[in-house]
């Protein structure tokens, strides 16, 4: 009789997108403080970041440079999208275990700068590809379908994360000079 009660008990579901994307802006807050504010992909790996990998397009050498300050790669994953796979170490982590994009351009000085969101992203209608994405002034974006009902989740420069709509997502990209690494 009291197994049926338990049968009904629904299972944690875990973090969310927003809260993932408030551990990398934090994460990336406390990185760039430590690095005279500058992010990972700004600065040389000599100098322990990983500004060389990341402007060849790879995501996950920028949050490995995090690794410190960001300890669960569990958290690059949006629990919306069913197209990665998870890892549960810094040293297997490859862009294809990664959900979300990281603006090359962000500013660790300017804490409204956007750092990083959902990579389910549209240019002018097409679907966004693994990469660099050079965004020009007349671009159009916008989110994918795909997750989030059209919509998407942003985190800025000083950790703040916003869910958005695509009008959202081009007036906090300002689109005229981001570069944004696609995993």
């Amino acid at each position: 009789m009291i197994l049926p009660q338990f049968a009904r008990v629904q299972r944690h579901k875990g973090p969310d997108c927003g809260s993932n994307l408030k551990q990398i802006g934090i994460s990336g807050r406390i990185w760039a403080n430590d690095h005279n504010g500058k992010y990972p992909m700004q600065i040389s790996m000599t100098n322990g970041g990983a500004m060389e990998l990341a402007l060849k397009g790879d995501v996950s050498a920028i949050f490995c440079a995090m690794s410190n300050e960001l300890d669960n790669p569990m958290v690059l994953i949006c629990p919306a999208d069913n197209n990665r796979a998870f890892v549960t170490n810094f040293a297997t982590l490859r862009n294809s275990n990664i959900s979300y994009f990281i603006n090359l351009d962000a500013a660790g000085r300017q804490p409204q700068t956007l750092l990083s969101g959902d990579d389910n992203l549209m240019v002018n209608g097409t679907e966004v590809r693994p990469g660099i994405l050079n965004l020009r002034t007349n671009d159009s974006l916008s989110w994918a379908k795909e997750r989030h009902q059209g919509a998407g989740n942003i985190v800025l420069g000083d950790g703040s994360v916003q869910h958005a709509s695509s009008a959202d997502l081009t007036r906090v990209a300002g689109i005229a000079t981001n570069r944004l690494a696609i995993p």
